[in-house]
């Protein structure tokens, strides 16, 4: 009787699992070759403070939503007015006017006016695409500088080159470049959320946290031609063109979307701008974002600039003041997130 030499054999078994194991793909993470033009993204935000400070109920602010309208238009877009009156926290009826930028349901041209588009029409869930992903920004300005440091300034409207203008700047790039380049099933809308900014001004002595956000929580409650259950995560940009600004992790953003907080910071990392994106969290924030979850339920999260040393405020020294204009706006800052938001959507499954 032979005996069965059982080393030989196990070493045979392990020699087999790893070459077979050798011979399996590895998937690695790869660098997105497509470069988000910040030159462009830049001039996108300058347009906007062109009209001058788009505060509610302006003439500035009206020509300002026509433009955006017809730039997402240009990009293969429907595009969806939601108009509403909605109440400021001191009783002005504020004209509100949520700009919604969506891939053409099945059967309608892309690209079609608003007017074309039935309110209830949504994209059928047997022609819907492997990942659907929501972008929004604010678009109005801050009527009044309550931030300012001067005191005779704090009345004033505010240009809102950064609190507003840059994030639309940023997705008016994305959708340009989503038109010239295949994202592989993944489809990407857009909100321009109107009525961000008419939070009770610090001279008022009040406080109400509902006064803020007024355009998402109305859209949140009213989502009109979109349906919430379609997305897979949402993403706010909020002040993502300042000087010197950095992302930290924001509080409600790890709460409703800590997966989605992992993949954009992840990809930040691999696009370049760790540390940009630095992963330690930076507190709570009353933002778009916040209805966006908990009344649509959509996981969404806020990009939005922390300045952990700057004695003005945390959210900048420009932020709520006069000085909140182009010539504090970063092209480095608009290529950070506006790269990472490339890398995210072209490598999104």
């Amino acid at each position: 009787m032979h005996k069965i030499n059982f080393t030989l054999i196990l070493m045979g078994v392990i020699a087999l699992v790893a070459c077979n194991t050798a011979k399996k793909p590895v998937s690695e993470p790869r660098v997105v070759s497509i470069d988000f033009n910040a030159d462009s993204a830049f001039a996108f935000c300058e347009a906007q403070c062109d009209f001058g400070a788009r505060t509610m109920n302006s003439d500035a602010h009206e020509r300002c939503a026509e433009w955006i309208a017809s730039k997402f238009r240009q990009y293969g877009y429907t595009i969806h007015l939601q108009q509403a009156d909605l109440r400021g926290y001191d009783g002005t009826v504020l004209r509100s006017t949520n700009i919604i930028a969506q891939q053409a349901p099945t059967g309608l041209p892309v690209g079609a006016a608003s007017s074309e588009v039935p309110v209830s029409v949504g994209l059928p869930d047997e022609t819907a695409p492997l990942a659907r992903i929501l972008l929004c920004a604010h678009w109005d300005s801050r009527p009044w500088a309550d931030n300012d440091p001067d005191s005779a300034n704090w009345r004033k409207p505010v240009m809102a080159a950064n609190d507003g203008a840059s994030g639309v700047a940023v997705m008016l790039e994305v959708a340009r470049l989503l038109q010239q380049h295949d994202s592989a099933g993944i489809a990407v809308d857009f909100i321009c959320f109107d009525a961000e900014d008419w939070g009770i001004p610090q001279w008022a002595d009040e406080s109400d946290g509902d006064s803020w956000a007024l355009g998402a929580q109305y859209w949140a409650a009213h989502p009109g031609p979109l349906r919430p259950a379609d997305y897979q995560y949402g993403i706010l940009l909020d002040m993502v063109g300042g000087q010197g600004a950095r992302f930290f992790q924001e509080g409600y953003s790890l709460r409703y979307a800590r997966s989605t907080v992992d993949k954009v910071w992840q990809a930040a990392h691999m696009a370049g701008y760790g540390s940009t994106f630095p992963t330690q969290e930076q507190g709570w924030i009353t933002d778009d974002h916040v209805p966006v979850n908990e009344t649509a339920g959509i996981p969404c999260i806020d990009i939005i600039n922390h300045y952990p040393d700057c004695e003005n405020s945390t959210f900048g020294p420009t932020w709520h003041t006069v000085s909140d204009d182009m010539q504090h706006i970063d092209h480095t800052t608009l290529k950070a997130v506006g790269q990472t938001l490339i890398q995210l959507i072209f490598t999104e499954k």
